[in-house]
């Protein structure tokens, strides 16, 4: 199967005079099902309708180079928040794209879904256009956005389009391709699971739970967080509500939750006739860097029940567990062992996160998941059901697959749902194959202050992983290490609380290469903490390093042993009354500077910066305690 048409000659040469819809995206055009954009144009198309793709449009003549679509233009802003992909948590902006050709940045707008739409609206002021995809998604309610630091509209506001399809689409655009052949607009469409619209306030459907309006929310940071709870207590798809939220003379209205996919529709979903390859045009620039993590990977499940607060996976893809069936999988593995490309190694078979299998409980399946609280923080629920067979049995056949060499697990495993595993068979196995000398974990942080705010569980459950996964390792005589994930200036994070942290990472001889601070995406929990000083679910105060000092010094502290942050660390120790972290001792962050030693005091043993594993389990690894490198990630965590 050839890719979807991207020009006029494509449309010549296939006999197409009018497309039935044009999907338009600020990715270039990988044909990928990690791509959302990708796996609505092939749906589309597996309906007989004809799909046109324009990615990553600048001038008026690639907007116009495909003509006007029969029914209405398909808008993404692509895997990741335009705003997200052009600027650094500090700002500043990115010259490097992983979802652009050669890598390069510049190619998408920011805000892409608004400057798209804008421009169609102008261009073809009487075609309809329908909005989704992640930035559209999480954007659908007012919403605080860090880089103008202000609460701006929905972006079905903003960008001027009659319908926003929030989380994940097959069966929304399945529906909407339905009411299409019945002959309706979008702007009929106001009964669609998994949609917004705007409609005058007149209309606004009886018995819908009310947010505070957007100009209300914009000056009054209490209603703001409480807007936040009331969007995340309706995102269930066995309990939420219609939701809606007056903006000047027009209701927002969000319809309740898609139901999840079946595992017969999940399954066909990712079995269309993906190219899995970047468009050919782009073999000039040196191609699209994000293939080169998907393109080898399976995606075998959706939706994480794990629900940090600072994730977007639960306003998006939703809390709620689902997956492939084995032989999907499996027969996706056997494809990619068969293609000419293929080396002999699966990179990972996951998603959000990658081991989970099941629901975290039979209730949610009747009742959903459960208001207001966490399935694995700050304790797991004592219902939590802890299964890893099917995922293990489909990773023992994969590896049996002709031509497959290694599988790995590349997407994250929760650690605090593996420890509660009763059986140890899954850990042994994964430490035994299905790692490259690293196994990526996200403890975030080690004060329980912190975690609680981050929705993350205690730091204790960490340590009782640490423990097993060194003893494992070391009992099959291995070489492996954690790769912590850790975040530095979340909302409740103080400056006693980073030293707390690089007082624990100094006792488990943790030395991160990369850290991460706190980005204030649109739409999570943690971002309204940042922006209201608020938790949502309290309303009581938090804490929130704002300061760019304060955030140098707890960034500082996460690499308290690098010798550029010295002075930094020491001017933290100083503030928080820490400086009997200062010297020669075991214990000790940094050594005293030279002016401030006594005389006749210790040599600095250079011995203790060995960085032998708290656990014994071998030596030091270079990589170990490495951030996020910026590589694509599948479906988006998020």
């Amino acid at each position: 199967m050839p890719f979807l048409p991207v020009s006029r000659e494509d449309m010549k040469a296939r006999g197409i005079e009018q497309f039935d819809f044009i999907c338009i995206t600020g990715d270039a055009y990988v044909d990928h099902p990690s791509f959302g954009i990708v796996i609505i144009a092939r749906l589309l198309e597996s309906f007989g309708c004809t799909v046109g793709m324009i990615p990553q449009p600048v001038s008026d003549a690639d907007f116009k180079k495909l003509g006007k679509p029969k029914y209405c233009f398909m808008v993404s802003g692509g895997n990741i928040d335009s705003m997200v992909s052009n600027y650094t948590v500090a700002l500043k902006k990115r010259n490097d794209d992983a979802y652009s050709a050669g890598g390069i940045g510049g190619k998408r707008p920011d805000r892409a879904v608004n400057v798209y739409c804008r421009t169609l609206k102008r261009l073809f002021p009487d075609t309809e256009i329908a909005i989704g995809g992640l930035e559209a998604s999480l954007r659908r309610f007012a919403h605080y956005d860090y880089w103008d630091d202000c609460v701006m509209p929905s972006i079905l506001v903003s960008s001027g389009a009659e319908l926003l399809m929030y989380g994940m689409g097959e069966l929304t655009v399945t529906e909407i391709w339905n009411r299409f052949k019945a002959g309706d607009k979008l702007a009929d469409m106001h009964d669609i699971r998994g949609t917004c619209y705007l409609t005058e306030p007149v209309n606004t459907p009886i018995g819908a739970v009310q947010c505070d309006s957007f100009e209300l929310v914009r000056d009054n940071k209490k209603a703001y967080a409480k807007a936040c709870r009331k969007q995340y207590d309706e995102q269930d798809e066995i309990y939420g509500r219609t939701i809606v939220q007056r903006h000047g003379n027009e209701m927002l209205v969000q319809n309740p939750p898609q139901r999840s996919l079946t595992q017969s529709e999940f399954d066909r979903a990712y079995e269309l006739p993906y190219m899995r390859a970047y468009h050919p045009m782009y073999e000039k620039d040196g191609g699209v860097p994000s293939i080169k993590e998907v393109e080898f990977s399976i995606t075998h499940n959706r939706g994480c029940f794990g629900f940090c607060n600072f994730c977007s996976i639960a306003l998006h893809q939703g809390r709620r567990v689902q997956t492939r069936s084995a032989e999907s999988v499996l027969n996706e593995a056997r494809e990619l062992a068969a293609s000419p490309r293929f080396k002999g190694y699966i990179h990972d078979v996951g998603g959000p996160t990658a081991d989970f299998r099941h629901p975290s409980c039979e209730k949610q399946l009747k009742s959903g998941l459960c208001k207001g609280k966490k399935c694995l923080a700050p304790s797991p629920c004592p219902n939590m059901k802890v299964d890893h067979t099917e995922y293990l049995s489909i990773l023992r056949e994969m590896r049996n697959i002709k031509g497959v060499k290694k599988v790995f697990i590349r997407s994250g495993i929760r650690y605090d749902y593996l420890i509660e595993d009763k059986s140890d068979e899954f850990m042994k196995e994964l430490i035994a194959n299905h790692i490259s000398g690293q196994l990526k974990v996200a403890p975030e942080h080690a004060s329980n202050k912190v975690l609680d705010y981050m929705g993350k569980p205690h730091i204790e459950v960490y340590e009782r992983f640490e423990k097993k996964f060194y003893d494992i390792t070391k009992g099959m005589g291995k070489e492996q290490y954690l790769v912590p994930y850790l975040m530095s200036s979340h909302p409740g994070c103080t400056l006693n609380d980073a030293v707390d942290l690089a007082v624990f990472l100094k006792k488990h001889n943790i030395r991160p290469e990369q850290v991460q601070d706190f980005y204030p995406t649109p739409g999570t929990i943690s971002t309204a903490m940042f922006y209201t000083g608020l938790d949502p679910y309290t309303l009581e105060p938090v804490f929130v390093p704002r300061k760019y000092e304060e955030k140098k010094l707890q960034r500082a502290l996460l690499q308290y042993f690098k010798k550029e942050n010295r002075d930094l660390v020491e001017k933290a120790l100083t503030i928080t009354g820490r400086r009997d972290l200062i010297g020669n001792g075991a214990n000790c962050l940094i050594p005293a500077s030279p002016d401030s030693r006594k005389v006749g005091g210790n040599v600095r043993d250079k011995r203790n910066d060995r960085g032998r594993t708290a656990s014994g389990a071998g030596k030091a690894s270079s990589g170990r305690g490495q951030r996020r490198t910026g590589k694509a990630p599948k479906n988006k965590r998020g």
